[in-house]
């Protein structure tokens, strides 16, 4: 873990220090997809079946999870975490609910209205990984926005386990969307599949969700289609920046920066502190607790591009943060409410000392899909209105076309557009 003091590293230094790990998608990697794709667009339901033996060792007959299979993942699901998941998905839609947008209405002028009126996207895909592990949390984060939204159709797409299975907490969690249509697809084949549609799966307008390297080029690659779908944001490795002052738990914060080591090899974790003597323990801490932790392996080789930083004071670490713009951002400051306004740059915010990343990865109520590579800029974390779009309405009356209808002529007039100009003209020549 590299540790450096940050006014003494030069512009070029200073650039390195928040660079993200390398990140390039391999050309067999494109290439790859781009051929499964082309097989799904092709072939349909019976490429997914290859596919599906090729990728994930299981020959389906049927893809959608039937109310059987349903029901069973009820049966076997341990009390416990059926328990935790519906505590979580309570939090989830009551902090959703709480933000969804609302529509209005304004007169611009008298005799002229102007609306935002909002729809649902009509069919969405929501793509659920399970790799080394089921994330039945991501299948909470979004679904339970989707059917807030009131999205027409739900499809969600998640690996078959070597059962044919689908995982059953990811079958619980999926089931807090009532319309949600749950198929045992994974990787690029699943991405295509509900970008194009096939015999069984439904063609979506836009596709969520996290995934590996595959599903992130196939992500890509359908989006530029012509007729493709829309896609939630740019995926990236998970990244998490901490600043902590002299008063921070040095155990905490190490347990921060690990929990987001052990996703993967790629992941970034990045401290900064105004004190030395919390940048010392807090390598220290990283180097006792990771030596218990059964993802060691990964957590290390994230650890390989740490950045532990030494910063002048608070106020500096805000401004190097703003420049990174983390997908997460811990304050283990007292009183961050103090800092929460000079934050510019952030996918999610977690305050004080006792709001682990954690919490937000599961059960707080706040999203956990969020932007990541410094998207943190221009994006935000997935909301109701990700499922959402908005409609302008115009109306008109005839004094209002008297009254706005000589400007709207005379700017078309300025632009060249004389067909533009004359629809104005001849009505307000009809209403003289």
């Amino acid at each position: 873990m590299r540790r450096i003091h940050w006014n003494e590293a030069d512009t070029t230094l200073r650039t390195q220090l928040l660079a993200r790990p390398a990140r390039t998608i391999a050309l067999e990697t494109s290439v790859r997809v781009s051929e499964i794709i082309a097989e799904v667009a092709t072939h349909g339901d019976r490429a997914l079946r290859t596919l599906t033996e090729q990728f994930d060792k299981v020959s389906l007959d049927h893809f959608e999870v039937d109310e059987a299979e349903r029901q069973a993942a009820f049966d076997v699901l341990q009390p416990d975490l059926l328990s935790a998941i519906k505590e979580a998905a309570a939090r989830i839609e009551c902090f959703h609910r709480a933000g969804m947008p609302l529509p209005y209405a304004v007169d611009t002028t008298q005799g002229v209205r102007c609306e935002r009126v909002l729809r649902p996207i009509t069919t969405v895909g929501l793509y659920v990984p399970a790799g080394s592990a089921p994330l039945p949390s991501t299948a909470l984060m979004l679904s339970i926005p989707a059917m807030l939204a009131g999205c027409e159709e739900v499809v969600l797409c998640t690996p078959p386990r070597p059962d044919g299975r689908a995982d059953p907490a990811v079958v619980v969690a999926a089931h807090f969307a009532p319309n949600v249509r749950i198929f045992k697809l994974g990787g690029a084949q699943a991405i295509a599949a509900m970008s194009l549609g096939t015999e069984t799966v439904p063609r979506c307008d836009k596709v969520f969700g996290p995934g590996n390297a595959y599903v992130d080029e196939a992500k890509r690659q359908v989006a530029q289609r012509q007729g493709g779908p829309a896609i939630d944001m740019p995926a990236g490795p998970s990244e998490v920046l901490v600043i902590a002052d002299a008063g921070a738990n040095a155990a905490y914060v190490a347990a921060d920066l690990l929990s987001q080591a052990e996703h993967g090899p790629d992941s970034q974790v990045i401290l900064l502190s105004d004190d030395d003597a919390l940048l010392e323990a807090a390598a220290l801490e990283v180097e006792r607790q990771i030596a218990t932790l059964p993802r060691a392996a990964i957590a290390r080789l994230a650890l390989a591009h740490a950045r532990f930083i030494r910063v002048a004071d608070i106020a500096e670490a805000i401004a190097v943060s703003n420049d990174y713009a983390p997908e997460h951002l811990i304050l283990s400051v007292r009183e961050p409410e103090q800092w929460l306004s000079s934050v510019q740059n952030a996918g999610t915010v977690f305050m004080g000392d006792w709001t682990p990343e954690s919490l937000g990865d599961y059960c707080t109520g706040s999203n956990h899909v969020l932007p990541t590579g410094g998207a943190a800029r221009a994006w935000s974390g997935l909301s109701v209105s990700s499922f959402m779009k908005a409609l302008t309405v115009q109306t008109a009356s005839r004094s209002g076309l008297g009254t706005i209808g000589p400007c709207a002529a005379r700017l078309a007039e300025a632009e060249g557009l004389d067909a533009h100009a004359r629809a104005v003209q001849i009505r307000l020549a009809a209403s003289a």
